[in-house]
């Protein structure tokens, strides 16, 4: 049997596996977002382009976030938002003065 006839017999690839989406899931890609808008990360293109405006934008969103979710997260999620949001509030101060 040829290696062609092999290939032909597997089933089909199945989709790549994702992550749960749970809220935590949901926040942490915000945090990325934002990192690479504040050029502490590569995008998915792999470029390095500093965006504060969008960075400013995600921080926002998150703050939103905190705010109407107030007393409807798990102590990890809180802690999570609370953390995130003082880091990339320091590190966005940090970039804004040097550009």
């Amino acid at each position: 049997m040829s290696d062609a006839t092999d290939q032909e017999d597997l089933p089909p690839e199945s989709p790549p596996e994702l992550p749960t989406l749970d809220f935590s899931t949901f926040v942490l890609s915000i945090i990325g977002s934002a990192y690479v808008h504040l050029g502490d990360a590569p995008s998915p293109e792999g470029d390095e382009e500093r965006n504060l405006v969008l960075a400013h934008q995600d921080i926002d969103l998150l703050t939103l976030l905190q705010e109407k979710t107030k007393g409807n997260l798990t102590g990890d999620e809180e802690r999570l938002l609370e953390t995130a949001l003082y880091d990339l509030r320091m590190r966005y101060l940090e970039v804004s003065k040097r550009s």
